[in-house]
């Protein structure tokens, strides 16, 4: 029976990973689920029939190509399957049930959050606030996830196990913000820039490179500086040599301030730039109180920990092995889930461990 129920889980992964690869396409790109119901190439739009999309066979009899137009089917497909597969395999062997039921929708929501924060550098909302909320709502149905056997204990475990979360990388974030906020970049000589109107956007050009305005300024208190190199024009009014101060919806410049939803275009050139950046994303933060609501407040340290030194080794090798230095950009998100399936399969032993090792010492 034992035996039956592994394999079950399995099979059940695999298919719950079948479901995830449509959320991981489909979210980030504002398609709904239900609509189309069924599954499509995304090349010729062409609906996928049942026996070509069996998890991880379909793609393997297709030999990774779409049956009708040929288009390469990305081994994401099929990767995510197998991992889904093994993990939920894996949970109900740790846990068995009913805590597995509760960590296989968390290892979904940590898998499907992954694959979109790789291919988009963002982690939506529904994953992550959505999964807070499901943490919580599972931690009333089975307390036993906070340790507990009482319900509203549970919940309240939860919450602080959310809030911890995401308190604690929103320090990260405030922090990296105050000390690699900026970039600055100087000019021997002088460069062109450009802020131009595009509809309900604008775009910054600097040289030949191109910046949407949304892009730039992540929240209300970000400022853009331009020292101006031989005066610039404002809509073709010109003004002297001095220092341009954006902020996203108004500029201050030659004595004037300006509403920049009146300005359709401000040129010039430069001998300075200092723009703002995030040092991680929002999404992160909210990602973390997904993960809290989850494993508790307990983890929250190994998890960070965990999701920075694997997060640091993979950005150092992708550093050494992209020729053109774009294996440098890489996402958090997938570290702290990273960190998270960490502390399901054995941390939290590793640091009871730790700490009663200290514990003996002092």
């Amino acid at each position: 029976m034992d035996a039956a129920f592994l394999v079950f889980a399995a099979v059940f992964g695999a298919i719950t990973g079948s479901f995830l690869n449509a959320v991981i396409h489909r979210l980030p790109r504002g398609i709904g689920l239900g609509s189309p119901r069924r599954s499509f190439c995304p090349n010729c739009g062409k609906t996928v029939p049942w026996h070509e999309n069996l998890p991880v066979v379909g793609w393997l009899l297709l030999r990774g190509k779409c049956s009708v137009c040929g288009w390469a089917i990305p081994t994401r497909y099929p990767l995510v399957e197998a991992l889904t597969a093994v993990f939920f395999a894996g949970l109900w062997f740790w846990f068995g049930a009913p805590l597995a039921f509760c960590y296989w929708v968390f290892a979904a929501l940590l898998i499907a959050g992954t694959f979109i924060d790789f291919e988009h550098f963002i982690i939506p909302d529904s994953i992550t606030w959505g999964g807070a909320a499901a943490g919580i709502l599972l931690s009333v149905l089975v307390p036993e996830m906070m340790g507990s056997h009482v319900r509203w204990e549970a919940a309240v475990w939860s919450l602080i196990g959310a809030a911890a979360g995401f308190l604690s990388v929103w320090a990260i974030v405030e922090a990296g913000k105050l000390a690699f906020g900026r970039i600055r970049h100087s000019f021997a000589e002088s460069e062109t820039f450009e802020w131009v109107r595009e509809g309900d956007s604008a775009m910054l050009r600097i040289g030949t490179e191109e910046l949407r305005w949304e892009d730039i300024f992540s929240r209300r208190g970000d400022v853009l500086r331009i020292k101006a190199a031989g005066g610039f024009q404002v809509d073709g009014r010109d003004y002297a040599e001095g220092e341009l101060v954006f902020r996203f919806d108004r500029l201050e410049a030659g004595g004037e301030g300006f509403v920049l939803d009146s300005i359709s275009r401000i040129s010039g050139r430069m001998s300075q730039v200092v723009i703002p950046r995030e040092a991680m994303g929002f999404g992160d933060v909210k990602f973390m109180a997904c993960i809290g609501a989850f494993l508790g407040w307990q983890s929250i340290l190994f998890v960070l920990f965990a999701g920075s030194v694997v997060g640091a080794v993979a950005g150092v090798a992708g550093m050494f092995l992209a020729k053109d230095r774009s294996g440098a950009r890489l996402p958090f998100g997938p570290f702290l889930a990273l960190g998270a399936l960490g502390w399901l399969f054995g941390g939290r032993e590793l640091a009871q461990w730790y700490f009663s090792a200290w514990r003996g010492v002092f």
